[in-house]
Formats: C-alpha cells, sequence, structure tokens
C-alpha cells in the first residue's frame, strides 16, 4: 500500500516530465506567467518580482515574489506545481545571506535593493565538441574543407560532361 509521500512524488515527477521549471532561490528576480480565465477565454498575465520565500515540501511546494506596483508593496504566493502557473522565467539571480527575506517588507527604495550574483563561467563553450585532441576551430576548418572538395569533384564531372557532349557534335 502506498503512502502519502510516494503519492505525491509520482505526482510531482509527472508534472516535472510536461512542465520545465528552472532553479530559483530567494533573492532572485522572476518573471511568473500567471494563467487567468476570463469567462470562456484564457491569457497569461506576467508577475514580475523578487522571490522573498520558497519552501520545499514536494507537491505542496511554494515560493513567494514581492513587487513594488504604484507605490505599494504586491506580494503574491504560488504553488510551484499548480496548473495556474504556466512559466517561471529567471530574469537575475540575487546575493543574499537568507532564505527568508521578509525584511524587504520594512524597506523602500534603495535599501530594498539586492545586488546581483555574477556567475563564473570557466571559458569552454558546452555546445562545442571536443574530440581527441582536435579543437572545435579545426573541426570546422575539415568539414569546410571536404565540402569544398566535394564541389569541386561535382563540379570536374559536369565539365567532363560537356566536353563529352561537344566532342559528340
Amino acid at each position: 500500500m502506498k503512502n502519502i509521500e510516494q503519492i505525491n512524488k509520482e505526482s510531482v515527477k509527472k508534472i516535472l516530465a510536461k512542465k520545465k521549471i528552472p532553479e530559483f532561490f530567494a533573492g532572485d528576480t522572476i518573471k511568473v506567467g500567471v494563467r487567468i480565465a476570463e469567462g470562456k477565454r484564457e491569457r497569461i498575465q506576467y508577475f514580475e518580482g523578487v522571490c522573498i520565500a520558497k519552501k520545499n515540501r514536494d507537491i505542496n511546494s511554494s515560493f513567494t515574489v514581492r513587487k513594488i506596483s504604484f507605490g505599494e508593496g504586491v506580494e503574491r504566493t504560488f504553488a510551484l506545481y499548480s496548473p495556474i502557473v504556466g512559466s517561471i522565467k529567471v530574469i537575475r539571480s540575487g546575493k543574499v545571506k537568507k532564505a527568508k527575506l521578509y525584511y524587504l517588507r520594512d524597506r523602500k527604495g534603495k535599501s530594498a535593493r539586492i545586488s546581483e550574483k555574477i556567475k563564473k563561467s570557466i571559458g569552454i563553450d558546452i555546445s562545442e565538441k571536443v574530440i581527441e585532441g582536435q579543437s572545435a576551430e579545426e573541426e570546422k576548418k575539415d568539414e569546410i574543407k571536404t565540402e569544398l572538395e566535394e564541389k569541386i569533384d561535382t563540379s570536374k564531372k559536369e565539365l567532363e560532361k560537356k566536353e563529352l557532349k561537344t566532342e559528340k557534335k
């Protein structure tokens, strides 16, 4: 007999198979696409703000986003695996030392800013292939060279055919 935790984990796996959820933390500025049904029509409205809290509780996971709208602070809590949440996009990563940023509620203006976390790049592009001592640039040169050789061969064959036709006439 399955217990509730196993059922919750299975349902989370099903949801993650359909929908991609990026990795984000408290302090990150995120843009949440919220599905809104107006009569028979359905549209997506974006809610962009700073994630001030995140709870990781299997299917009950949630996160709170805070934004300033017309000088007034607005907070909204979303269930992470809810069908209402259409998309989540991380705009910028924040550098914070706490998991819950409730202190931002009392702050306004410049004191409510969060510094950006700078991600270090190691200098190797993952999309490029490196094959046994041959760099990606050399591989590209080889590909271009083989393409040119093939074009030259086809053009030579065409010239030979034309010469044969002219000789017959």
